[in-house]
């Protein structure tokens, strides 16, 4: 087992007493059970999806329908939590996320539970009721707490995280929560800071130095956004920035992530890594042009 809760394709395998191309295959067809992908791009299953669908096979169902079967109990849990949030019940709705991070990653947990539940409450009581009011805050706890308890990133890439929501009561904030979580878990060193607050923002930027800025949130208007980019160019000179839930229409000209913090991240990871091989590239040329002009140094120096 490579983490918590995840298997390697050659375990997961044997757990579901099938060979690894069979695996593939299912994956290709059905689209489960899904994989994540370790650092070394390496397929990683959770060890909850691959007990749910050997269950279910053991039952003697075929396997479309032990998919089925198997993604029932996904949707189960969110039917569950959004339950428990609009009762206003706390220990229901802990003891039901707690049962889905037992069984799934804390990523999957988050994406296709914690935030569709979410969203479900938003949809269907407005952004003003008390219903949203208390799923928002208990959904937040959660998110910080996950990141609290996620170990210290050891990557050198670090991004600046510009939250331009309004608040708790935001229906973006939480997927802004959870970009900053799931970039955390990819060892991805994340400053989040308001852009309400510009004043002495060149301390923050000096101590962290980050590689990328990414504007989240469509709640602040474009001046005071303008403002607080001004702000951080002329801290750390050029930026690269990738926006966030704010829509393509205001950001024609910078990379829009995914509105699927998952896949926000995962093309966060790809515009970091372009920096770093463009950083390499650059101190190469510097490097090539110190060792050309070494003998030029030598002959004036003689």
């Amino acid at each position: 087992m490579d983490e918590i809760g995840r298997l390697k394709a050659s375990e997961a395998a044997a757990l579901l007493n099938v060979s690894p191309n069979t695996l593939r295959a299912w994956e290709r067809r059905f689209g489960f059970p899904q994989p994540q992908r370790s650092q070394g791009r390496h397929r990683l299953y959770t060890h909850g999806d691959l007990t749910a669908l050997r269950d279910a096979l053991q039952e003697g169902l075929s396997i479309s329908s032990a998919v089925s079967r198997a993604r029932e109990g996904l949707v189960a849990y969110a039917d569950s939590l959004v339950g428990a949030l609009i009762a206003f019940d706390h220990e229901r709705a802990a003891l039901v996320f707690e049962a889905t991070l037992a069984l799934r990653s804390v990523e999957r947990s988050v994406v296709e539970v914690l935030l569709p539940s979410l969203d479900e409450i938003v949809r269907t009581r407005g952004r003003d009721s008390a219903a949203w009011a208390f799923a928002a805050r208990w959904g937040t706890s959660w998110l910080h707490r996950l990141t609290r308890l996620t170990p210290p990133p050891v990557r050198p890439a670090s991004i600046m995280l510009g939250d331009a929501s309004r608040g708790e009561l935001d229906p973006d904030a939480p997927h802004i929560r959870a970009l900053e979580l799931l970039c955390v878990r990819a060892s991805i060193k994340v400053l989040t800071l308001s852009v309400r607050g510009i004043e002495g923002i060149g301390d923050p930027i000096a101590r962290h130095e980050p590689n990328l800025v990414v504007l989240a949130g469509s709640h602040v208007d474009n001046d005071p956004v303008a403002r607080w980019a001004y702000a951080i160019r002329l801290a750390m000179g050029r930026f690269p920035v990738a926006v966030y839930r704010r829509g393509e229409a205001q950001a024609t000209r910078v990379p829009v992530l995914p509105r699927e913090a998952l896949e926000a991240t995962r093309r966060l990871m790809e515009l970091l890594n372009c920096q770093e091989m463009r950083q390499l590239g650059s101190s190469s040329r510097t490097e090539r042009r110190a060792t050309a002009s070494a003998p030029v140094l030598r002959a004036a120096s003689l």
